[in-house]
């Protein structure tokens, strides 16, 4: 198997504020959002995330869609360059209406970062590791 394009697909209620939210976090736009989705590059467009309103995701889902605030569905990483950046984040995660899940803090021997979620639930651990 040797997949082109890696994307993940997730619920969300409000497309406008999604778009805002991701886009307040400089995520760069994958398109532009239509009636049913929102889409942006992650990762140096290594990733692409669409946001689909629940509605319009769930038949292609065969199945019920958890709600992100109440069960962990995946959690993101996002590495960051430092531990300067890991606050930094937190500190933007924050202004554009995220929710800190855990605070920035020191974790294994090497690790320092935090855990958030978007306005819809869905979890990012934003981390930095000394020598990546």
């Amino acid at each position: 198997m040797n997949p082109k394009m890696i994307w993940a697909n997730l619920a969300v209620n409000d497309l406008e504020r999604t778009t805002k939210f991701y886009a307040e976090l400089g995520f760069k736009p994958n398109g532009t959002p239509n009636a049913e989705l929102t889409s942006f590059f992650a990762a140096e467009n290594k990733l692409i995330i669409h946001f689909f309103l629940r509605d319009a995701l769930k038949p292609g889902m065969k199945g019920e869609i958890v709600d992100a605030h109440t069960a962990n569905e995946i959690v993101f990483t996002l590495s960051a360059g430092s531990k300067g950046e890991v606050d930094d984040w937190a500190t933007e995660v924050e202004q554009a209406g995220g929710t800190i899940v855990s605070p920035p803090e020191t974790f294994g021997k090497a690790y320092y970062g935090f855990v958030f979620a978007d306005p819809d639930g869905h979890k990012f651990n934003v981390f930095y590791m000394e020598g990546l």
